[in-house]
């Protein structure tokens, strides 16, 4: 579940092996290869490869920044044992390579050209590679939070100047406290890691054979440090690793050649470079345009964030944000929240299980009749809040402490209340990031925003009247995929500029805040920022009786 997810169904189990990636166009939908991989001399185009949580989509785009083909295969996410969340690298590379070779063969059948590949990826994920070369252990995602005493642990000591240093809040979704509790909890696997890295710096090797991390990537593993673009010493001592077990760093545009017999898999021309291109979450933000001064991008998927672009390193003293690298002179600054779609997902399957079945009846999404079934109550949920922290939390805490909540519930409240205090409180869990950014002195002017949730009419109201600012939606949907292809088109000198490719980026349609529904969510702001603080023992007490309180349901 990545950063900018645009789904916010729960995950669907695939074996990217046995299907076939879904095509935008189902004139090419035969599986057969028909070219040399060439593709001859027709139009140019650039592959962005977006590797996510649950599936990997890949698109070509021309200059232009028009998007002619889209390719998609999926995978599961594992969760093995209570707050573990594991993937199975195998599968992914096949989900990449049935995705990269669809969409290749579509470009051909058009008369295009692959001139080059970028590469975006989720971020935080690790790995132990074996001397072999070969995975030793799953993919731990993000989502995973077993190293959540580690991290509390670092955090009460040098966590936050690891942090300040990092720009990665030390939270069990990072590599740094994950890599402590295999050290701590699997030394076995300590002791045979060759190499720890992420699944794109896997993906990278596989079809170049060099051990290789860009900087955007590498700043979200807590273990780098901004300003000098290497690794950070101490982070790697609480890591209890060696420089010589990560990947080399290098800039986003750094060029890999692919070898010979991968190109001629993929269908590629043996000459296409392979662009390293950058993380997820700041590849979002060049995606949907959002990298001038004071312009946002928030999206809401199965999880969300919301960040802004800006031209020099650093987190805010509170230690509210993260700061990952977009390029070497452009960085990342937001939040990120955990619980995004999932959130949706879960009052559907707990509380309107019956709408799902309405839906069908009536040929709608399940998705569109919970969000109906919200517009019914009014704007502040009759004084119900929830705190949306089903899967823990991320920003403004960074702490898996918390827990979900529903507060001020009444008897007069019933499930359309309750469906929308839901939703309202993923948006204002948004806009205390927003608060956050702007408190550290970040201009904020304008708000663009992607992500499942923009199907919806009635969330996309509610984003824009919980922030209280007009909410801009792009024409497309790619996101990170085409942040990592305009990557590509600057390495190669396709276009002159991430800023210039960016501003290419069209706006399908804008939000403006109702004032009144604005209103009533500004006071309820303070409000929900109040309510974490008070329940934090509680949350506390509640995860020390974890063991002692039984989950299954009876017959």
């Amino acid at each position: 579940m990545r950063d900018d997810d645009p789904r916010t169904a729960a995950p669907r189990s695939a074996d990217p092996r046995t299907a076939a990636p879904r095509s935008a166009d189902p004139r090419t939908a035969d599986p057969r290869s028909d070219e040399d991989g060439t593709g001859g001399a027709g139009e140019q185009v650039v592959l962005g490869v977006d590797l996510g949580t649950t599936a990997t989509k890949v698109a070509a785009f021309t200059a232009a920044g028009d998007a002619v083909v889209e390719s998609e295969a999926e995978y599961s996410l594992d969760e093995p044992e209570p707050g573990w969340a594991e993937q199975d690298p195998a599968a992914i590379l096949a989900a990449a390579r049935e995705a990269v070779r669809s969409a290749a063969r579509q470009v051909r059948r058009r008369g295009g050209r692959v001139v080059g590949i970028g590469v975006s990826g989720a971020m935080h994920s690790l790995i132990a590679v074996g001397s072999d070369d070969e995975p030793l252990t799953p993919v731990v995602t993000w989502a995973d939070r077993r190293a959540t005493p580690q991290a509390e642990r670092i955090r009460s000591g040098p966590g936050p100047e690891v942090h300040r240093r990092t720009g990665t809040p030390v939270h069990p979704m990072s590599p740094l406290p994950k890599l402590a509790w295999f050290a701590e909890e699997r030394p076995e696997v300590a002791a045979a890691a060759a190499h720890w890295v992420g699944i794109k710096e896997l993906l990278l090797h596989a079809w170049s054979g060099e051990w290789v991390v860009d900087h955007s990537m590498a700043s979200g593993n807590g273990l780098l440090d901004l300003h000098a673009l290497d690794w950070d010493a101490e982070a790697l001592e609480l890591a209890g690793i060696t420089r010589a077990q990560l990947p080399r760093p290098v800039p986003v545009t750094h060029r890999l050649a692919l070898r010979p017999e991968v190109a001629d898999d993929l269908g590629l021309g043996r000459d296409v470079p392979l662009v390293v291109g950058g993380g997820d979450g700041p590849l979002a933000n060049l995606g949907v345009g959002a990298v001038r001064p004071g312009v946002a991008s928030v999206s809401i998927g199965t999880s969300g964030a919301l960040r802004v672009v800006v031209d020099r390193p650093g987190v805010d003293p509170a230690g509210r944000t993260f700061c990952y690298a977009l390029t070497d002179d452009l960085w990342a600054v937001g939040g990120a929240i955990t619980n995004g779609g999932v959130v949706l997902r879960w009052v559907g399957d707990a509380l309107a299980p019956d709408m799902e079945v309405l839906a069908d009846e009536l040929g709608d999404e399940p998705e569109e009749s919970l969000t109906d079934l919200a517009s019914l109550a009014p704007p502040g949920s009759g004084g119900l809040l929830m705190l949306p922290y089903l899967l823990s939390e991320r920003a403004p805490y960074w702490t898996a402490l918390p827990r979900g909540a529903y507060i001020g519930l009444q008897r007069h409240h019933r499930r359309e209340h309750l469906v929308r205090a839901a939703l309202e409180g993923v948006c204002q869990q948004l806009a205390l990031v927003l608060a956050s950014l702007r408190e550290a002195g970040h201009e904020v002017t304008e708000v663009r925003a992607t992500g499942g949730f923009a199907r919806s009419a009635v969330w996309r109201q509610m984003l824009a009247d919980v922030l209280g600012m007009d909410v801009s939606f792009p024409s497309g949907t790619q996101g990170s995929g085409y942040g990592a292809a305009v990557i590509a088109m600057t390495a190669l000198g396709m276009v002159p500029s991430v800023e210039v490719a960016a501003d290419r980026v069209e706006v399908s349609h804008v939000v403006r805040p109702d004032p009144a529904a604005s209103a009533i969510y500004a006071k309820l702001l303070p409000v929900h920022a109040g309510v974490y603080d008070a329940l934090e023992g509680v949350f506390r007490s509640l995860r020390d009786l974890d063991d002692d309180l039984p989950l299954e349901i009876g017959d």
